[in-house]
């Protein structure tokens, strides 16, 4: 993700940088940690929160949960949706090879 940014860490042993989230990926995963009563409203609040078309967010938030920087940030929220992406991915799969899962 390009507004990942790094940080050096406090340690004075010269460890390795670690990764830290952005203003815009905290904000995403804030906007997923809600439920949304009614259809169409959580596209609308990606229009109105990050100028984007939801298929572009959703790209984003899918590079998103693979980083470990969102796993520390939110752990629970990030193993729930890559949970339901690959339930989903599994879900395709099996209509595409007519079975059921």
């Amino acid at each position: 993700m390009a507004e990942l940014q790094r940080h050096a860490q406090d340690a004075p042993s010269g460890q390795d940088e670690k990764l830290s989230l952005g203003d815009r990926e905290q904000r995403m995963l804030a906007l997923e940690r809600e439920w949304w009563k009614y259809s169409g409203a959580k596209e609308q609040a990606i229009r109105d929160l990050f100028n984007m078309s939801a298929t572009h967010y959703y790209q984003l938030l899918n590079a998103l949960i693979d980083t470990e920087a969102a796993l520390a940030h939110d752990p629970m929220l990030v193993k729930r949706l890559r949970r339901l992406r690959s339930t989903r991915q599994k879900a395709r799969s099996a209509r595409r090879l007519g079975a059921d899962i």
